[in-house]
């Protein structure tokens, strides 16, 4: 294979992956589940998420994570997902390194998931984007339901660019395009990658593909053919969103890798030890996690 491209996958595991879990994974676990997958390879890691707890329960130890990992290795980066004002202040006081704001793209999502507005939503990350660079925090941006909305129905493209656009104009260093609720296909993400890819100039892009129609893997390969070399996943396929009705995980980092490493791309992560790490986060989870590289294996298998 002559690609050679190198692509950046974000892990998400221990966030996306673990929120909409009926099992609350133990502290101690989630560091594992974190150290083991730096292990592997992943050298940008979605670590926790500052939501208050009442909210999303599986995610309130958000201090106690970050204080077993204490400050990250050399060369990786810790996320910690940030939903307001009070969020920005938990991540400041953590050793997070970077700060990944979010916002709805429909007002119904907004409304279910952070109980207001979009347009309020917006307005205070364009606020709070510089205070997080002042502190040194690298900032993102994710959209969610980018591709269609368990409320709203279709997503006009139009709304997510321009989300987009404001958030590139508030400085944030990186715009990601979430499909929460699993529903998009190659083509419609070509076409809101290239809306967005027209307003948002030099920052970088990056994709979240749920597997819930078994779509995401398609969905990844388009948005590497539109230019996107960032893209999340989470091991073992754990993940959903609480907010969203049958929404089911990620795909799975191992299957993404498989993708990645038969078409040529560079991402230095290890397939199989992920796959190993899915096992290992299932048994914990008391369930199976949905990985087709757990499931099949390897090929040409070693």
């Amino acid at each position: 294979m002559l690609i050679n491209d190198a692509v950046t996958i974000v892990e998400v595991g221990a966030r996306d992956g673990l929120q909409n879990e009926a099992t609350a994974l133990a502290t101690a676990d989630k560091v594992e589940l974190i150290h083991r997958a730096v292990a592997a390879g992943a050298r940008r890691i979605e670590t926790v998420s500052f939501v208050h707890p009442r909210l999303v329960p599986q995610m309130a130890d958000a201090e106690a994570v970050m204080q077993e990992l204490e400050s990250s290795p050399d060369g990786v980066s810790y996320i910690g997902l940030v939903l307001n004002e009070r969020g920005l202040d938990r991540a400041l006081d953590t050793a997070v390194d970077e700060a990944g704001f979010v916002v709805a793209a429909t007002d119904g999502f907004s409304m279910a998931n952070q109980n207001r507005p979009g347009e309020d939503v917006m307005a205070e990350i364009e606020a709070l984007v510089p205070r997080a660079r002042e502190a040194g925090l690298a900032t993102s941006l994710t959209i969610s339901v980018a591709f269609g909305c368990p409320f709203d129905g279709e997503v006009d493209p139009d709304a997510v660019a321009e989300l987009a656009r404001r958030g590139a104009a508030a400085g944030v260093g990186e715009i990601s395009l979430g499909d929460t609720i699993g529903v998009a296909v190659p083509a419609q993400v070509k076409s809101v990658l290239g809306r967005v890819q027209d307003v948002v100039g030099d920052t970088p892009l990056r994709v979240h593909f749920h597997d819930t129609r078994n779509t995401a893997i398609a969905n990844a390969q388009a948005a590497l053919d539109a230019g996107v070399r960032t893209l999340d996943a989470s091991v073992g396929g754990a993940g959903g969103c609480p907010f969203a009705p049958n929404a089911t995980g990620n795909v799975a980092t191992e299957d993404l890798v498989y993708l990645l490493d038969r078409s040529g791309y560079v991402s230095g992560l290890d397939g199989e030890a992920l796959a190993a790490l899915g096992d290992w986060l299932g048994e914990r989870l008391g369930r199976t996690l949905p990985s087709a590289l757990a499931r099949a294996g390897r090929f040409p298998a070693r």
